[in-house]
């Protein structure tokens, strides 16, 4: 029974392959090929391995140039009031000024009033946010090269 019938089915798939011997070598080579070139492509550009950063005392930060800062955000829920409570009070002793907007379009429209000293975070849920600047975000220099 499933013996035979298996037995028959593998005959047929031989038989399929040997007639069709182009596209059986296509099966065969085109992975093989693939592989190669991810090989040699892999080889061409390895992997970069950066050395750690030694600890170093930064110093106090100059809290002169928060004057007049402002940090909006959004939406107003009472764990982004916690948070933004914290960041305003915990690290400085003057504190930073916070607003809080109802949406993000609000946000936008402040920060267009405000371009120097503004920082928008937008609470995309309790754990994670985005940052929202007037411009640009400045870029590191340490990566540059990768880009």
């Amino acid at each position: 029974g499933v013996w035979r019938q298996t037995r028959a089915l593998l005959f047929k798939n031989c038989l399929i392959k040997c007639r069709t011997k182009k596209s059986s070598v296509q099966e065969v080579l085109f992975p093989l090929f693939f592989l190669f070139w991810l090989i040699l492509m892999s080889m061409m550009h390895p992997h970069r391995k950066y050395d750690a950063v030694a600890n170093t005392n930064l110093g106090t930060l100059d809290a002169s140039i928060l004057v007049n800062f402002v940090i909006g955000y959004t939406p107003p829920t009472p764990m982004a009031r916690e948070i933004m409570k914290k960041v305003a009070f915990d690290n400085f002793e003057d504190g930073i000024i916070t607003e809080e907007y109802l949406s993000e379009e609000e946000l936008q429209a402040a920060s267009a009033f405000k371009p120097s000293n503004f920082v928008g975070v937008v609470f995309t849920d309790a754990m994670s946010y985005q940052l929202r600047f007037p411009d640009s975000v400045a870029m590191s220099s340490i990566y540059m090269e990768s880009r």
